[in-house]
């Protein structure tokens, strides 16, 4: 029996799609569907369900994802004690985040945790939230940081440090003479808003919901998929748009962009760490703790943001 063939097997079990699953691990579609074939040549049984267009389990092949699940976690459980006995924190730490909070938030963190543990070789790459739980499913990234709560329940969810989401404007808008706008002016002035699948857009639309606000009722212009595009856009004046204050600082000294306080509106959310309970590695750990510790005064955020 061959691990590569089984964690080939989960990931496609995850994405149910053989195609993706041979993107997310670099390998040829043929290459995919050969190593399925031979585990189900292996235990005489089919694994798959096959249409044109998706991939599902069958019984054989649900009995074998969740056994192989649990191989998962031991073999990470064995891991963590092997490098325990040693009295040292080495290997590697995937960590995927929503663009804000790695831009902004993670970085100091991260260049204080390598001089902690500089036996971390550590690896950061930015992805919306969807993309986070695809990627922590395939076990293709150890920890992922997001802007809002998923439905996901076998995923666990952490709050580690809170945020204050603002509306901004050019100074030379019109709207932005008063430092408060009501949610009549917010529903008539152009908005530029995050894509959809994003943190800071799933929140946005919350707030809104609650306030008895729909997406749908704001004068949108443009999706953008990338804060600094956002800023660029509002800066040329192109319309208004909700950003993570630690996002804005620098701009908001230089007096390129405009805070804008939105009538009975309160903008705040919480950070989250996500990840699979029963695959964390040692280096995982020691990060989840570290994050712990170091946003326990979620004012910390302001504070380091403010130094940028």
């Amino acid at each position: 029996m061959n691990l590569d063939h089984l964690k080939v097997f989960y990931v496609a079990a995850n994405n149910k799609s053989f195609s993706q699953t041979a993107r997310d691990l670099h390998l040829s579609q043929s290459s995919v569907s050969l190593q399925i074939k031979q585990l189900e040549e292996l235990w005489d049984c089919q694994l798959f369900e096959r249409t044109t267009k998706k991939i599902s389990l069958t019984l054989a092949g649900e009995i074998l994802y969740r056994k192989v699940g649990k191989l998962i976690a031991l073999m990470n459980e064995t891991e963590n004690e092997l490098q325990q006995l040693k009295g040292t924190v080495h290997g590697d730490l995937k960590l995927g985040s929503s663009l804000t909070i790695g831009e902004y938030i993670l970085p100091f963190a991260l260049a204080e945790f390598n001089q902690l543990y500089p036996k971390v070789n550590m690896h950061l790459k930015l992805y919306n939230s969807e993309q986070i739980v695809e990627k922590l499913l395939n076990h293709e990234i150890n920890l992922g940081f997001i802007e809002s709560t998923l439905a996901y329940p076998s995923l666990k969810q952490v709050p580690f440090a809170t945020d204050e989401l603002i509306l901004l404007s050019s100074p030379n808008q019109p709207c932005s003479k008063s430092p408060t706008i009501t949610v009549e002016d917010l529903l008539t002035i152009p908005f530029i808003i995050r894509e959809k699948g994003s943190g800071t857009r799933q929140v946005i639309e919350d707030i809104l919901e609650k306030n008895k606000i729909h997406t749908d009722e704001l004068n949108v212009v443009m999706e953008l998929e990338h804060t600094e595009a956002i800023k660029s856009a509002v800066e040329a004046g192109l319309g208004i748009a909700i950003i993570s204050k630690s996002a804005v600082k620098k701009e908001l000294k230089l007096n390129t962009l405009k805070q804008l306080k939105i009538e009975g509106l309160s903008l705040h959310r919480n950070f989250y760490m996500v990840y699979q309970e029963n695959s964390l590695k040692q280096t995982s750990l020691k990060f989840i703790e570290y994050i712990q510790s170091h946003f326990g005064d979620t004012a910390e955020i302001d504070q380091e943001v403010s130094a940028i």
